[in-house]
């Protein structure tokens, strides 16, 4: 591992005054906050989108390749590569055991090994999603093979080279930022294991 000579680089934590916050709207998966808050001197209004958070996995198998899975999404109108992901939505699960379910579910594979790779906020502009990607690896068929409806019932399973799949972020070929984040995540975790090593 490198020296963290710029410790100091981290997110803040703020505490402001909700002068009122509503809910605008109830949905199916997530709602909507209309929040008013005391921040400084004034008060800013703000929308956004209040979320379950959710959880990602890069898979890696035994020749480094990566699992990435191809399915419909529909606000994007396209079908885009992704890792096995979902939403922290069993109440109570750790999104350790979220992620082993969804590679499960998306993948019909389990891992020997796992680890955290890292946590990040996906639009914190306009929503409080956390999103916690683990690494897996030691990975085998899973005990029951899950049936796959609505988006799921057409999904695409490839593996591919991490490099790969970094080559086809850059050229824009590829653009779910889960997917960028966890190839460029998963590289430089395999760079730094790998300088330990030597």
């Amino acid at each position: 591992m490198t020296d963290d000579t710029a410790g100091w680089l981290r997110d803040e934590p703020v505490s402001c005054e909700v002068e009122q916050s509503d809910l605008v709207y109830s949905g199916h998966v997530w709602d909507v906050r209309h929040d008013t808050v005391r921040y400084g001197d004034g008060q800013i209004v703000r929308d956004y989108v209040q979320h379950t958070g959710a959880v990602a996995v890069v898979a890696l198998d035994d020749e480094g390749r990566m699992l990435v899975l191809q399915q419909y999404r529909h606000p994007i109108r396209a079908r885009d590569w992704e890792l096995p992901a979902g939403l922290l939505d069993v109440e109570g699960e750790p999104p350790a055991e979220t992620a082993k379910r969804e590679l499960a579910e998306e993948a019909d594979l389990v891992a020997a090994e796992w680890e955290p790779l890292l946590s990040f906020h996906t639009s914190p502009g306009g929503s409080d999603e956390t999103l916690h990607v683990f690494l897996a690896r030691g990975l085998s068929a899973a005990p029951q093979v899950h049936e796959r409806t609505e988006e799921e019932q057409d999904i695409r399973v490839e593996w591919v080279a991490v490099d790969d799949v970094i080559t086809a972020v850059l050229a824009g070929r590829v653009r779910n930022g889960v997917l960028a984040l966890g190839a460029f995540a998963a590289a430089e975790h395999l760079r730094r294991a790998g300088a330990a090593g030597r």
